[in-house]
Protein backbone atom coordinates (compact mmCIF):
# COMPACT_ATOMS: atom_id res chain seq x y z
CA UNK A 1 0.00 0.00 0.00
CA UNK A 2 2.92 2.43 0.46
CA UNK A 3 4.42 1.53 -2.37
CA UNK A 4 1.04 2.65 -4.48
CA UNK A 5 0.63 6.20 -1.90
CA UNK A 6 4.14 6.87 -3.14
CA UNK A 7 3.65 6.05 -6.39
CA UNK A 8 -0.25 8.32 -7.05
CA UNK A 9 2.06 11.08 -4.95
CA UNK A 10 4.51 11.39 -6.88
CA UNK A 11 2.64 11.50 -10.50
CA UNK A 12 0.13 14.07 -8.90
CA UNK A 13 3.22 16.17 -7.87
CA UNK A 14 4.56 15.74 -11.75
CA UNK A 15 1.49 16.37 -13.26
CA UNK A 16 0.13 19.38 -11.39
CA UNK A 17 -1.09 20.04 -14.31
CA UNK A 18 -3.65 17.80 -15.16
CA UNK A 19 -7.32 18.49 -14.36
CA UNK A 20 -9.53 15.85 -12.27
CA UNK A 21 -13.19 14.82 -12.44
CA UNK A 22 -14.86 12.95 -10.47
CA UNK A 23 -17.70 10.54 -11.91
CA UNK A 24 -21.06 10.27 -9.65
CA UNK A 25 -22.83 6.57 -10.40
CA UNK A 26 -25.32 4.67 -8.74
CA UNK A 27 -22.72 1.75 -7.52
CA UNK A 28 -20.34 4.56 -6.08
CA UNK A 29 -18.17 7.48 -7.05
CA UNK A 30 -15.36 7.39 -9.62
CA UNK A 31 -12.06 10.30 -9.88
CA UNK A 32 -10.21 9.98 -13.09
CA UNK A 33 -7.12 12.54 -14.01
CA UNK A 34 -6.92 14.03 -17.21
CA UNK A 35 -3.44 14.27 -18.76
CA UNK A 36 -3.03 17.43 -19.65
CA UNK A 37 -0.10 16.41 -22.43
CA UNK A 38 -2.78 14.43 -24.53
CA UNK A 39 -4.58 17.91 -24.83
CA UNK A 40 -7.44 17.29 -27.49
CA UNK A 41 -8.81 13.95 -25.76
CA UNK A 42 -8.66 15.42 -22.43
CA UNK A 43 -10.24 19.11 -23.28
CA UNK A 44 -12.96 17.27 -24.96
CA UNK A 45 -13.99 15.00 -21.83
CA UNK A 46 -12.93 17.91 -19.49
CA UNK A 47 -15.73 20.43 -21.89
CA UNK A 48 -18.30 17.24 -21.76
CA UNK A 49 -18.13 17.12 -17.89
CA UNK A 50 -18.46 20.42 -17.70
CA UNK A 51 -21.33 20.73 -19.18
CA UNK A 52 -23.25 17.49 -17.58
CA UNK A 53 -23.52 16.05 -21.20
CA UNK A 54 -22.58 12.67 -18.86
CA UNK A 55 -25.42 12.99 -16.74
CA UNK A 56 -28.19 9.64 -16.73
CA UNK A 57 -25.90 8.30 -19.22
CA UNK A 58 -25.52 4.13 -18.71
CA UNK A 59 -22.18 2.32 -18.63
CA UNK A 60 -23.51 0.15 -21.19
CA UNK A 61 -21.15 -2.51 -21.94
CA UNK A 62 -18.97 -4.28 -18.99
CA UNK A 63 -16.71 -7.02 -19.13
CA UNK A 64 -15.04 -9.09 -16.26
CA UNK A 65 -11.36 -8.65 -16.19
CA UNK A 66 -11.75 -6.15 -19.59
CA UNK A 67 -13.49 -3.08 -18.83
CA UNK A 68 -16.10 -0.95 -18.63
CA UNK A 69 -17.63 1.71 -21.09
CA UNK A 70 -19.87 4.54 -20.97
CA UNK A 71 -20.70 7.34 -23.12
CA UNK A 72 -23.34 6.62 -25.54
CA UNK A 73 -25.87 9.55 -25.63
CA UNK A 74 -28.38 7.25 -27.01
CA UNK A 75 -28.25 5.19 -23.61
CA UNK A 76 -30.30 8.16 -21.22
CA UNK A 77 -33.34 6.62 -20.78
CA UNK A 78 -32.67 3.45 -22.91
CA UNK A 79 -35.61 0.57 -23.15
CA UNK A 80 -34.84 -2.58 -21.27
CA UNK A 81 -32.61 -4.85 -23.74
CA UNK A 82 -32.01 -1.96 -26.31
CA UNK A 83 -28.98 -2.16 -27.84
CA UNK A 84 -26.60 0.73 -27.28
CA UNK A 85 -22.95 1.84 -28.18
CA UNK A 86 -23.81 3.01 -31.48
CA UNK A 87 -24.38 6.82 -30.16
CA UNK A 88 -22.71 9.85 -31.53
CA UNK A 89 -21.92 13.45 -30.99
CA UNK A 90 -21.22 14.36 -34.21
CA UNK A 91 -17.49 14.12 -34.20
CA UNK A 92 -14.41 12.57 -33.82
CA UNK A 93 -11.20 13.37 -32.29
CA UNK A 94 -7.94 12.67 -33.89
CA UNK A 95 -5.68 9.70 -32.63
CA UNK A 96 -3.04 10.78 -29.71
CA UNK A 97 -1.14 7.80 -28.95
CA UNK A 98 1.42 8.57 -26.28
CA UNK A 99 3.24 5.50 -25.95
CA UNK A 100 5.52 4.48 -23.67
CA UNK A 101 4.01 6.88 -20.98
CA UNK A 102 0.61 6.10 -21.17
CA UNK A 103 -0.78 2.68 -21.73
CA UNK A 104 -3.45 0.30 -21.03
CA UNK A 105 -2.56 -0.50 -17.25
CA UNK A 106 -5.55 -1.24 -14.78
CA UNK A 107 -7.63 2.30 -14.44
CA UNK A 108 -7.17 3.50 -17.71
CA UNK A 109 -9.28 5.78 -19.21
CA UNK A 110 -9.29 5.63 -23.02
CA UNK A 111 -11.40 6.71 -26.07
CA UNK A 112 -13.85 4.18 -27.24
CA UNK A 113 -13.63 4.18 -31.86
CA UNK A 114 -15.31 2.84 -34.60
CA UNK A 115 -13.04 0.76 -36.97
CA UNK A 116 -11.74 3.98 -38.69
CA UNK A 117 -8.91 3.29 -40.91
CA UNK A 118 -6.90 6.66 -39.13
CA UNK A 119 -8.15 5.03 -35.32
CA UNK A 120 -9.90 8.16 -34.30
CA UNK A 121 -11.74 8.62 -31.30
CA UNK A 122 -14.92 8.77 -30.55
CA UNK A 123 -16.02 12.29 -29.40
CA UNK A 124 -18.10 11.00 -26.13
CA UNK A 125 -17.59 7.39 -25.61
CA UNK A 126 -14.97 6.23 -23.32
CA UNK A 127 -14.05 2.66 -20.94
CA UNK A 128 -11.79 2.71 -17.68
CA UNK A 129 -9.59 -0.29 -17.68
CA UNK A 130 -9.86 -3.58 -15.80
CA UNK A 131 -7.90 -5.63 -17.52
CA UNK A 132 -5.87 -8.80 -15.80
CA UNK A 133 -2.25 -10.12 -15.49
CA UNK A 134 -0.13 -11.35 -17.91
CA UNK A 135 2.88 -12.96 -18.72
CA UNK A 136 6.40 -12.14 -20.22
CA UNK A 137 5.08 -15.08 -22.77
CA UNK A 138 2.45 -12.99 -23.41
CA UNK A 139 3.68 -9.75 -23.52
CA UNK A 140 5.91 -10.81 -26.36
CA UNK A 141 3.36 -12.23 -27.77
CA UNK A 142 1.53 -9.32 -28.13
CA UNK A 143 4.40 -7.01 -29.21
CA UNK A 144 4.69 -9.35 -32.10
CA UNK A 145 1.56 -9.77 -33.38
CA UNK A 146 0.45 -6.05 -32.81
CA UNK A 147 3.84 -4.33 -33.84
CA UNK A 148 4.65 -2.53 -30.30
CA UNK A 149 7.02 -2.64 -27.73
CA UNK A 150 6.41 -2.29 -24.23
CA UNK A 151 8.79 -0.41 -21.60
CA UNK A 152 10.01 -2.19 -18.71
CA UNK A 153 7.70 -0.12 -16.61
CA UNK A 154 4.68 -0.88 -19.05
CA UNK A 155 6.27 -5.08 -18.91
CA UNK A 156 6.14 -4.96 -15.14
CA UNK A 157 2.80 -3.41 -14.19
CA UNK A 158 1.19 -5.75 -16.79
CA UNK A 159 2.69 -8.71 -15.03
CA UNK A 160 1.86 -7.71 -11.34
CA UNK A 161 -1.28 -5.33 -11.70
CA UNK A 162 -2.21 -6.00 -14.91
CA UNK A 163 -4.36 -4.20 -17.54
CA UNK A 164 -5.42 -5.06 -21.58
CA UNK A 165 -1.81 -4.32 -23.35
CA UNK A 166 -3.47 -5.51 -26.58
CA UNK A 167 -5.06 -1.56 -26.91
CA UNK A 168 -1.91 0.11 -27.24
CA UNK A 169 -1.50 2.05 -29.65
CA UNK A 170 -5.46 1.51 -31.21
CA UNK A 171 -6.74 3.44 -29.03
CA UNK A 172 -6.02 6.57 -27.05
CA UNK A 173 -5.53 6.64 -23.40
CA UNK A 174 -5.77 10.11 -22.07
CA UNK A 175 -6.28 9.91 -18.46
CA UNK A 176 -6.49 7.37 -15.06
CA UNK A 177 -8.40 6.36 -12.25
CA UNK A 178 -6.77 7.88 -9.15
CA UNK A 179 -9.80 7.16 -6.76
CA UNK A 180 -12.42 4.34 -6.96
CA UNK A 181 -11.17 1.89 -8.99
CA UNK A 182 -12.87 -0.99 -6.85
CA UNK A 183 -16.09 0.57 -8.33
CA UNK A 184 -14.82 -0.25 -12.03
CA UNK A 185 -13.81 -3.43 -10.85
CA UNK A 186 -17.43 -3.64 -9.27
CA UNK A 187 -19.11 -2.28 -11.97
CA UNK A 188 -17.57 -5.08 -14.37
CA UNK A 189 -18.54 -8.01 -12.31
CA UNK A 190 -22.40 -7.29 -12.30
CA UNK A 191 -24.74 -9.40 -14.33
CA UNK A 192 -25.13 -8.79 -18.22
CA UNK A 193 -26.76 -9.97 -20.89
CA UNK A 194 -25.61 -11.71 -24.60
CA UNK A 195 -24.27 -7.92 -25.21
CA UNK A 196 -22.56 -7.46 -22.40
CA UNK A 197 -24.99 -4.69 -21.00
CA UNK A 198 -25.64 -4.78 -17.41
CA UNK A 199 -29.01 -6.47 -16.95
CA UNK A 200 -29.16 -3.40 -13.73
CA UNK A 201 -28.39 0.36 -15.56
CA UNK A 202 -25.65 1.32 -13.86
CA UNK A 203 -26.05 5.17 -14.60
CA UNK A 204 -23.56 8.26 -14.38
CA UNK A 205 -25.69 10.37 -11.85
CA UNK A 206 -23.13 13.10 -12.51
CA UNK A 207 -20.02 14.41 -12.98
CA UNK A 208 -18.40 17.06 -11.04
CA UNK A 209 -14.20 18.74 -11.92
CA UNK A 210 -12.56 19.28 -8.81
CA UNK A 211 -11.27 22.54 -8.44
CA UNK A 212 -8.06 20.56 -6.67
CA UNK A 213 -7.39 16.97 -5.73
CA UNK A 214 -4.52 15.31 -3.58
CA UNK A 215 -4.34 11.60 -3.00
CA UNK A 216 -5.57 10.36 0.36
CA UNK A 217 -2.46 9.74 2.69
Amino acid sequence: MLILTTAVTASFAKKSKNSFVEIKTNKGNITVELYADVPQHAENFLKLAKENFYDSVLFHRVIPQFMIQGGDPASKNALVGQMLGNGDIGYKIPAEFMLPTYYHKQGALAAARDNNPEKASSGCQFYIVVGKTFTDADLTSIETNNKVTFSEEARNTYKTIGGTPHLDGSYTVFGQVVEGQEIVNEISTVARDGSDRPKEDIKIIGTKVLKKWKPKK
